[in-house]
């Protein structure tokens, strides 16, 4: 449930998606049968994927960030194209802004020790996330 509600609240041009997809999960979810217990924890788990920093042994933070983040280690022309939609999303923002903006975000993923929390996710995504990623960067600081 955390997976499909950590976007259910999406505006490009608002940094407290994830705070109000948690809330709006917290208000849905409260008009179920689910436990209180199960409802907070689908509520946190949203919540994570703003800072997708989970716990050491919260395993599905874990695997829920590592979905979240799986685009970054995607084909590099899938990566492009899913640059390219990030783009699009943001047109709004003048271009200087956006590269600005973006470059500063893809080299703070970059300075993370790693990008993924799981083995299998590292594995899978870590190397090409990081090319992918180091190659939007050149492109816009070209």
């Amino acid at each position: 449930m955390a997976a499909w509600f950590h976007d259910a609240v999406y505006d490009p041009e608002r940094a407290d998606n994830e705070e109000r997809s948690a809330r709006l999960a917290a208000r849905m979810l409260a008009d179920t049968d689910l436990p209180e217990a199960a409802v907070a924890r689908v509520v946190r788990l949203v919540e994570l994927t703003a800072t997708h920093a989970p716990e050491e042994g919260d395993r599905d933070g874990q695997v829920l960030c590592d979905a979240d983040l799986a685009v970054l280690g995607a084909e590099p022309e899938d990566y492009a194209a899913y640059a390219a939609a990030v783009r699009e999303e943001y047109a709004f923002v003048p271009d200087e802004f956006f590269r600005a903006g973006r470059a500063e975000v893809l080299s703070g993923l970059l300075a993370l020790p790693r990008l993924f929390h799981t083995p299998a996710a590292r594995e899978r995504f870590e190397e090409r996330a990081r090319a992918n990623m180091g190659t939007e960067l050149l492109l816009l600081n070209a």
